[in-house]
């Protein structure tokens, strides 16, 4: 019987261990916020099952109809009754060469070879999210990056090609990115580059190929040729994404007065909100732009060396919300689906960084949190502090800028 009792003794171990665990990931899975807030604020699952019952095919196929038409940026302007004019791609000419994109070192590259009598091309591009695994070439997934390397294949000097073959490796081209971006997020203006020894190349033949790759998911929107000195990334001033978030049927639970003021006149504070109001969100996102701050909190999936000091600080110029309507090809003006729009602008973004910021103000202006409530995230020293990233299907990298950024081309604004 001793015996039998010795035996026994582990399970009861290990339960308690298993309890005290249970605990400690309870506690690990609810942050302890310190702002006050007229409502609870959603916990992490909650704040993911709001976002993720959207219904997001509305969205996914607003952006399909933008990139089929290949308006780029402009096709947005609709949505805010804005005219298209004034966000049309400038294209004046394939040698067309931006400040940033001039030459600054021609007078000493003559006479030189190698490096220097390459040809640069700047691609910008237009592609739907829902139809590629993100941007960055992965063995065995369909992306971006590996599509048009594949199709920028026959553009390739001699030189490389044989490398290539030595090493037993497709021949395909190299395309340097402004920014990747996920599986699942569309792009109306997204920037590339491609450089190749060969002098034949003309604007006109690489955008015909990547045309060619994939007919209405894919469509290349301009080619220039530029400076060797022209890099996407490093030369760009600002980055713009938008972010479209469905709202319930029912707008009213959303957008009237009803819902605030019964937020407002709340004292309880154990009741967890349903809904938002937008006004509340643009009202949060406001005191972001004209600051540089470190957004590690609102990072995810970052290196280790980049996730604390000067790497996660990003200047934003441009942060508001504002309702608009989705409409299709089939609907009339009077019909669409209510949505709320984040208009987002900086010089840089850190990984998944906008899907946070939507998701964690739209959770601080559900529990009726002040002004101020992402600038105090800021503080914070667990990410666990702001919510989960919003969907992937609602962003949309708008466009990149390589002149200074001018607000008059923003679509929200007062």
């Amino acid at each position: 019987m001793a015996t039998a009792a010795k035996a026994r003794a582990p399970p009861a171990v290990t339960a308690s261990k298993a309890a005290a665990a249970a605990v400690e990931l309870e506690e690990h899975v609810h942050y302890k916020h310190t702002d006050a807030c007229h409502q609870l604020r959603w916990t992490a699952k909650e704040s993911y099952e709001y976002m993720y019952a959207r219904p997001w095919s509305r969205v996914v196929d607003f952006y399909a109809e933008l990139v089929r038409a290949g308006a780029g940026a402009a096709g947005l302007a609709k949505l805010f009754g804005n005219d298209e004019k004034d966000y049309t791609l400038y294209t004046a000419g394939e040698n067309y060469l931006t400040p940033s994109e001039k030459p600054t070192t021609t007078t000493f590259s003559k006479g030189r070879g190698g490096r220097w009598e390459r040809v640069t091309f700047k691609v910008v591009i237009s592609y739907h999210g829902g139809s590629f695994d993100g941007w960055q070439k992965q063995p065995g997934l369909n992306t971006v990056q590996g599509l048009v390397e594949k199709h920028l294949g026959q553009f390739v000097d001699e030189r490389k090609a044989k490398q290539l073959e030595a090493r037993s490796l497709p021949i395909e081209g190299c395309a340097i990115v402004a920014g990747r971006t996920d599986k699942g997020v569309t792009a109306l203006q997204q920037v590339c580059s491609f450089y190749t020894w060969r002098k034949d190349v003309k604007s006109g033949d690489i955008k015909g190929a990547i045309n060619e790759a994939a007919p209405d998911k894919l469509k290349p929107l301009h080619v220039s040729e530029v400076s060797r000195e022209f890099h996407p990334n490093f030369a760009a001033k600002w980055r713009r994404y938008m972010y479209i978030f469905p709202l319930d049927e029912d707008a009213d639970l959303i957008l009237g007065e009803a819902q605030s003021s019964k937020t407002l006149e709340n004292s309880e504070h154990n009741i967890k909100p349903q809904s938002f109001d937008v006004s509340k969100v643009d009202e949060i996102l406001k005191p972001l732009a004209g600051k540089t701050l470190s957004y590690k909190m609102f990072a995810r999936d970052t290196q280790a060396s980049r996730s604390v000091g000067p790497p996660t600080e990003c200047f934003m110029f441009h942060s508001r919300a504002a309702v608009a309507k989705l409409h299709s090809a089939n609907e009339d003006h009077k019909g669409g689906m209510v949505v709320m729009c984040v208009e987002l602008v900086a010089n840089r973004f850190l990984r998944k960084m906008v899907r946070v910021l939507v998701a964690t103000a739209i959770r601080e202006a559900a529990a009726g949190a002040g002004a101020d409530a992402l600038l105090n995230l800021m503080e914070a020293t667990d990410r666990r502090a702001t919510a989960p990233p919003a969907p992937p299907e609602g962003l949309c990298l708008v466009d990149v800028g390589y002149e200074d950024f001018d607000k008059q081309r923003c679509f929200i604004v007062d």
